[in-house]
């Protein structure tokens, strides 16, 4: 019962998504309190992932459903973006977070769509109640010290210059 609840009120954000151009979105600079939510899940491979244990990189975590049409869109261009930034040698990790859905309906999509990146599964949809989460897509981008920087809600083309440009910029931090 609660993973229809979830299902109808990520499906109604969804649809007010789903009509925006993916390149209307931009990062939203976080200001105040940064901290970040705990995200400990295991992925869809069944391996045990902890958010703490990649500081040092800058980490995209998106949170989706795989009724989302947002969500597969811009799939592509999240590969995309990890191609470009390993050839600029930035640290960097994508984290998509699956919210309430089986692991039958996600292999099924991930079959699909071929994301490169780690996919989580959050099928009780804690995660979303403590990340806020109030749409699919959303996104927050986790700077080299654990700390939210930027949000985004609905979906992007995630390898265009000015994204790339942030993510590179977050990592130089860590360097200075």
């Amino acid at each position: 019962m609660k993973n229809q609840t979830i299902k109808s009120l990520l499906l109604s954000a969804v649809i007010l998504f789903t009509s925006s151009a993916l390149q209307a979105a931009e990062l939203k600079n976080v200001e105040g309190d940064a901290s970040t939510p705990a995200l400990k899940l295991e992925s869809l491979k069944g391996e045990m992932l902890d958010l703490k244990d990649l500081e040092g990189k800058v980490v995209l975590v998106q949170f989706w459903a795989t009724y989302c049409t947002p969500c597969r869109v811009e799939m592509p261009s999240m590969n995309n973006l990890i191609k470009k930034l390993e050839e600029s040698k930035t640290p960097f990790k994508i984290i998509a977070v699956n919210m309430g859905e089986t692991k039958e309906e996600v292999q099924k999509f991930v079959d699909e769509v071929k994301p490169e990146f780690t996919i989580l599964m959050d099928s009780k949809g804690e995660n979303v109640q403590a990340w806020n989460v109030f749409a699919a897509p959303s996104n927050f981008v986790i700077d080299t010290k654990g700390k939210v920087r930027y949000t985004l809600y609905g979906g992007v083309e995630w390898d265009s210059e000015e994204i790339i440009k942030a993510i590179q910029d977050l990592a130089a931090e860590k360097e200075s």
